[in-house]
């Protein structure tokens, strides 16, 4: 059976990377551009520095900064007003997961119009909305080659995952240059995230060997590097290791799907705010533990892929290693709990079972090698505070 592969059209990858966006616009014969980032790419000069690029060029654009961490369908109203209003003739997504996630919805709506409800999933949105070209500022979330995005709708606290070739971007730009002035917290949450997208794309029921293939290399890549990152920011070889293991987890998961810790993640980041890596990382090891009997080869070479298990381990015993790894890995990168965090167990009793139902609702569940049922689910959860 034949797999489809989706993929960005360009893609410029390695230091300065970013540098080609001039080239690469006048390659698509988009002449007016929107960037899209947030605040921090604004103050940290990013945003101002592709801006010059392109005026060098005689490329005129202009800069939308307000977008928001996890972003909301009220967050994205303004950017969708710019592009209507506006004449512009693609989009720059500058920055982590975010603001390109919000990119990509505000490439769809300000085409298309409507609600972001409209466009989520099962819906396949395969139409073209305004050209994307993705400058990912972190080595984690993969956006920069996946055709889903996510946004949360603030008044049901439900993240909508919306998904189809319409939200590919045509063109990455992978600069790991980028993600040298990432804080630890922003490195260590992405990190893991990446970590996490290249475990589920393996293990999911959705497999193939060409994502197989992706999902390998990118946990050889991110299982060494990833405390590296984290302990010293400026370690050029270790960051761009995780730049490129980050995207071949992105075009892991984009061409098979992600599983049970990402469904259960968003609603954590829908009801308590929680950074959708930081929750990943929460998850993580007890939902790996939960699913290992179900899939224990392939848990097994996930384990020696990331360096946690030796290639002589027999199954049991790395994917015990697999297990261990991910808490130490919690500990090392200080990963808070949920009450560390600041989530009341009051609060998180009385929204757990919906949590649960949005997770199972959200279809990336069942793409586990082993599928709970709600209450199964609702256990993992309360697992969170043990």
């Amino acid at each position: 059976m034949s797999v489809q592969a989706i993929l960005p059209r360009i893609m410029e990858i390695g230091g300065d990377a970013s540098l080609k966006l001039p080239d690469v616009l006048n390659s698509l014969g988009c002449r007016r551009p929107l960037i899209i980032t947030d605040k921090v790419m604004v103050k940290l000069g990013h945003a101002e520095r592709l801006s010059s690029l392109l005026s060098e060029r005689d490329i005129p654009s202009e800069v939308f900064d307000d977008t928001v961490p996890e972003p909301t369908a009220a967050s994205i109203a303004a950017g969708v007003a710019r592009v209507r209003e506006g004449s512009f003739d693609s989009i720059v997504a500058l920055g982590g997961g975010s603001p390109i996630d919000s990119a990509k919805a505000i490439a769809i709506l300000g085409k298309f119009g409507g609600e972001i409800q409209d466009y989520r999933f099962p819906r396949q949105v395969n139409e073209a909305g305004l050209p994307i070209v993705a400058v990912p500022t972190t080595a984690g979330t993969g956006s920069e080659v996946t055709r889903f995005t996510i946004i949360t709708n603030e008044k049901t606290d439900e993240k909508l995952l919306c998904a189809g070739v319409g939200f590919m971007p045509v063109a990455a730009l992978i600069d790991y240059k980028l993600t040298l002035t990432l804080p630890v917290r922003t490195t260590a949450d992405t990190g893991i995230d990446a970590l996490t997208h290249a475990i589920e794309a393996y293990v999911s029921r959705k497999a193939n060997p060409y994502s197989d293939t992706q999902a390998l290399a990118a946990m050889r890549l991110i299982g060494p590097n990833l405390r590296q990152v984290y302990e010293n920011g400026s370690d050029e070889e270790a960051r761009e290791a995780m730049m490129i293991g980050s995207t071949l987890a992105g075009i892991a998961f984009s061409n098979a799907s992600v599983a049970l810790v990402h469904g259960m993640s968003r609603p954590i980041g829908a009801f308590f705010h929680v950074p959708h890596g930081l929750s990943n990382a929460m998850l993580l090891p007890s939902v790996t533990a939960y699913s290992i009997s179900s899939a224990p080869e392939r848990y097994a070479q996930c384990s020696r892929s990331i360096g946690a298990a030796s290639p002589s381990d027999p199954d049991a015993v790395a994917n015990a290693r697999l297990v261990s790894f991910l808490e130490a890995i919690n500990r090392d990168l200080s990963v808070p709990t949920l009450q560390e965090f600041g989530v009341t167990r009051e609060r998180f009793d009385e929204v757990v079972t919906t949590m649960a139902e949005q997770a199972l609702a959200s279809g990336s569940p069942g793409n586990n090698p082993r599928v709970p049922s709600v209450e199964e689910m609702v256990e993992l959860y309360q697992a969170l505070w043990r």
